[in-house]
């Protein structure tokens, strides 16, 4: 087996091999001799170099039958599942979607790191993230052409909402910026806002603080929430990892009793005040999912979960096919994770009735997917 990035299903091209493993030979495109119907051009001067996105050289319908396929194989191979006949697909505009990028920083220029290294990719623009995140990226490189700039920045967030603009440093040489820094960052970009950034997002608003997750698809998050809500509706809900309360806000206005677990102290604070600024009676929890799901005894009637890469794990999947909730929905940022956890779960009772490929990164390989599962 022979594996190239960049190259589509029936092309004809030449390689330079690389790597070579047992069975596997790694190379690197040199030329598209006979390309694919589905290859377009990069929107990005960078692409191939940078490591941010994978699949710009095709079109948004390849890449999203190309997902489809990856997330039937892995849950075939992975978790022995087969797929729902029909998984529905929801997607956005592909381009200027993001509303949070992480740049570096190195020798006075700034960008992001090349594909498995730590070599900088500087940039100018980037197509995939918002505009004023593109503004904001401009103004910081004529900033730092001034001597006034720290030298010592190694990296640092950019997050908006297209009005307000939060700057989060990630990582210095040793010491924090001063607080003139900052400052001089909010004269010269236009928003800049100092601490959490209020976020207006599936008709509530939401408090972010720089060290909070919140989803990165501006143009997505509605649809989310309504996809992963659906017609769950009952007396009791609960929300394991709950972020900042992206889902817990929109379930509170469904059911009469919501819990909300989250473990990370600064999503955990931001819940707490969004919670509270939108008047709902939601029980909040500081706790991990396992440790809180172990004292539970009487299950919620829709259980909504949000987890890491990591997915649940076997303990979070043991708690609950001992609670038995009879209406589970599942939000996965990994086939991998997702296929192991379902395999469990359907082995102890549930079944698949939908599943739903919400397209939150396009031109990049991740994939996001809604698990709806019901007691059989």
């Amino acid at each position: 087996m022979t594996l190239a990035p960049f190259v589509l299903p029936g092309e004809s091209v030449r390689v330079e091999i690389l790597r070579q493993q047992p069975g596997l030979l790694r190379a690197r495109l040199l030329e598209v001799v006979s390309p694919s119907p589905a290859r377009v051009s990069p929107a990005c001067p960078h692409f191939t170099r940078c490591g941010g996105c994978h699949y710009q050289h095709a079109s948004p319908e390849f890449q999203l039958e190309h997902k489809l396929a990856v997330l039937g194989e892995v849950l075939r191979r992975l978790g022995k599942i087969e797929p729902p006949e029909s998984v529905a697909v929801l997607s956005g505009p592909p381009w200027q979607y993001r509303n949070r990028a992480q740049f570096h920083i190195q020798g006075g220029r700034i960008g992001y790191y090349e594909a498995d290294s730590h070599r900088l990719c500087p940039v100018e623009q980037c197509p995939i993230s918002s505009p004023r995140i593109n503004e904001s990226l401009a103004t910081l490189r004529r900033m730092m052409r001034q001597p006034r700039f720290p030298r010592f920045l190694r990296s640092l967030e950019i997050f908006t909402d297209e009005t307000s603009v939060q700057l989060n440093v990630l990582e210095t040489a040793g010491r924090r910026p001063a607080r003139s820094f900052f400052d001089w960052c909010a004269t010269e970009i236009q928003g800049t806002v100092e601490g959490p950034l209020d976020y207006a997002a599936a008709g509530e608003v939401f408090r972010v603080s720089g060290r909070s997750f919140f989803q990165v698809n501006r143009f997505l998050i509605e649809s989310l929430v309504r996809k992963a809500l659906e017609d769950a509706e009952g007396q009791s809900a609960l929300e394991l990892y709950s972020g900042v309360g992206l889902f817990a806000l929109p379930l509170a206005r469904r059911f009469h009793r919501v819990t909300a677990v989250e473990a990370a102290a600064s999503a955990f604070s931001d819940l707490e005040f969004n919670v509270a600024r939108a008047q709902l009676p939601i029980d909040c929890l500081r706790q991990k999912a396992e440790a809180f799901l172990e004292q539970l005894q009487t299950p919620p009637d829709f259980l909504l979960a949000d987890p890491p890469r990591t997915g649940l794990g076997r303990g979070v999947v043991a708690q609950l096919l001992r609670l038995k909730p009879p209406r589970l929905t599942i939000i996965s940022c990994d086939p991998s994770t997702l296929a192991r956890d379902l395999a469990l779960l359907l082995e102890g009772g549930y079944w698949l009735p939908g599943l739903t490929l919400v397209d939150l990164f396009p031109q990049t390989c991740h994939i996001e997917t809604v698990a709806r599962l019901r007691l059989s």
